[in-house]
């Protein structure tokens, strides 16, 4: 964004542009601080999965925390939402402590599946995001349920589903999209276009040439934006879910970003053209908030820099403790999973 060009006398301080509609200077600091907390620790899990202490699998956003952070941060506290495993941002805006989600990455006793599911396969029904299912796809008719119970049950509240530009090709995608259209209720489907569905293009899956044209086969208003402008991600979902609200049905957004990482850390990514995610990181997401934030004034550098300091205290804390707690007991490894204890079978481990 260009600087402000408007005219002023000698001498006098800059003009501060507006703040974007709907958000406080308060809550662009915020912004900022999910952003960064997001990228920092995904980076401190990468360090313990290379060390041997993440158990399963390392899904990165590298570059697509401002797709996350800034439609999540569109909603209301008693709105729900829907993440997939590039989604960290939208659940740490939702609530998620950074000590349960490194619990989970290493399959701890005190994580939220106490150790028996990985990665962010987990859910907080009270703070408001439902645990994934790994199928692609399948979160859509699973959040179209939960907007039909807000819709009977008349309560003003938006659910936010998420998924790749891989899964809008699935029948799943379909089948609860066009549920949820016929019956017009608060849905927003979040589609990050990061350009690969694991190692294949998003052109070698699909024939629209933008992946928001598949809005209008179900009727529903479609809006495409820069996945990178965390700013630009907000404004856009903020309509969408105002619009939901209102009984204004569904809406598709496209957010268009990168995925810079393999398909998981376990991945060398060597389809990825590296001149490829050269460009997409001149256009990384925490980079271009600072640019704006330093061209608008709207939040200080020594602000910044209290908050990036707050947050590498945090997360040293929270890796310290996660680190010295005991993996949960084999024998407790049938707990929870059956209703009824009577109907559990002979313990395995005696």
């Amino acid at each position: 964004m260009p600087r402000s060009v408007t005219a002023r006398e000698p001498g006098a301080a800059p003009q501060v542009p507006p703040i974007p509609a709907g958000l406080a200077r308060q809550q662009l600091l915020e912004l900022y601080y999910y952003l960064h907390l997001t990228r920092s620790l995904e980076e401190r899990l990468t360090n313990l999965y290379r060390q041997g202490k993440v158990i399963g699998g390392l899904f990165r956003s590298l570059g697509q925390e401002g797709a996350s952070v800034g439609s999540a941060y569109a909603l209301e506290p008693r709105d729900f939402l829907s993440p997939l495993i590039r989604n960290l941002g939208s659940m740490l805006v939702k609530g998620a402590e950074p000590l349960a989600i490194v619990r989970q990455y290493m399959a701890k006793a005190d994580s939220p599946t106490k150790g028996r599911e990985l990665n962010m396969h987990f859910g907080d029904l009270d703070k408001g995001y439902v645990g994934q299912i790994s199928h692609l796809g399948d979160m859509v008719p699973v959040m179209a349920g939960i907007a039909l119970s807000f819709k009977l049950r008349q309560e003003p509240r938006v659910c936010l589903v998420y998924v790749g530009d891989g899964a809008t090709s699935t029948g799943v995608f379909h089948e609860g999209l066009n549920f949820a259209a016929v019956q017009r209720l608060p849905l927003v489907c979040i589609v990050e276009n990061n350009g690969w569905a694991y190692s294949t293009r998003t052109a070698q899956q699909t024939a629209v040439r933008q992946l928001v044209d598949k809005a209008r086969g179900y009727g529903i208003p479609g809006e495409r934006t820069d996945g990178n402008d965390v700013l630009g991600v907000h404004e856009v979902t903020r309509r969408a879910v105002d619009r939901a609200r209102s009984g204004g049905g569904v809406t598709m957004i496209e957010v268009v970003t990168y995925r810079r990482k393999g398909h998981a850390e376990h991945d060398a990514q060597g389809y990825q053209p590296k001149e490829e995610i050269a460009e997409w990181a001149a256009r990384d997401p925490l980079d271009r908030y600072d640019a704006r934030l330093d061209e608008t004034g709207w939040v200080s550098r020594e602000e910044r820099a209290d908050v990036l300091t707050r947050i590498a205290a945090q997360l040293d804390e929270v890796v310290t403790k996660a680190e010295n707690e005991p993996f949960p007991e084999p024998a407790t490894a049938l707990d929870a999973v059956y209703a009824d204890p009577a109907r559990m079978p002979a313990p395995w481990y005696r």
